[in-house]
């Protein structure tokens, strides 16, 4: 799988902050946030028009963060996140081509999954790592336990996104095939639209405090 180092600095940070972002200007904002409270990770979301530029510039000018590219849905997100320099691209499903074509991009794409029959299939296309989403209406950390057990032995292993927030993340890191969890819970809209920065870097250090002692670091 493409981006090997790229997935064990992720996981060892634990929390992935998935932020949707309307107005670039907020971009390096957020960057100093997250790298303040030493969660140096982020996933910006495909659901705005402003995403390609917000990466470009995350990439461009805070080196030290990882970035990736969330809700890539079509090829078009896919080489658009390469060419603005994503490191990972993750999608809510699983969709085969999509599969294929960030194969041919060398780009480590995290497919989503909420079935034993889609897990299947991810691993018949040469994917370990898979999203499970929405994690908490498909019954939450019970039910990613009930589906680790058949395919644990295959090296798979998940970042469960949706519902996921700091009274449960501990629960669901102590899980020994989840790789991170997808936070949408760091950085908020509401958040980045009031410039709530500090409050942004709290919830990272909060957040890495809830890592640490799940992982006994």
């Amino acid at each position: 799988m493409p981006g090997g180092s790229i997935l064990d600095r992720v996981a060892a940070h634990g929390v992935i902050p998935v932020v949707t972002m309307d107005r670039l200007e907020e971009a390096l904002p957020l960057a100093n946030a997250l790298l303040a409270g030493g969660l140096p990770v982020v996933e910006i979301t495909f659901r705005t028009e402003a995403a390609a530029a917000v990466i470009r510039t995350l990439a461009q000018e805070r080196p030290a963060l990882i970035v990736g590219a969330g809700t890539v849905l079509t090829a078009a997100n896919l080489e658009s996140a390469k060419a603005s320099g994503a490191a990972f691209a993750v999608a809510p499903g699983l969709n085969p081509e999509m599969v294929a074509r960030a194969g041919e991009l060398n780009l480590l794409f995290v497919p989503g999954v909420a079935t034993p029959s889609e897990i299947e299939q991810a691993l018949g296309l040469g994917c370990r790592l898979l999203k499970f989403f929405p994690s908490e209406a498909l019954g939450g950390l019970a039910m990613l336990e009930a589906l680790s057990a058949p395919y644990r032995h295959m090296g798979v292993r998940f970042v469960p996104s949706g519902g996921v927030n700091p009274t449960n993340l501990e629960a669901y890191l102590k899980l020994d095939t989840v790789a991170a969890v997808g936070g949408t819970w760091i950085a908020k809209k509401e958040d980045l639209a009031a410039c709530q920065w500090d409050m942004i870097r709290d919830r990272c250090q909060a957040a890495r405090g809830i890592v640490a002692k799940a992982r006994c670091i």
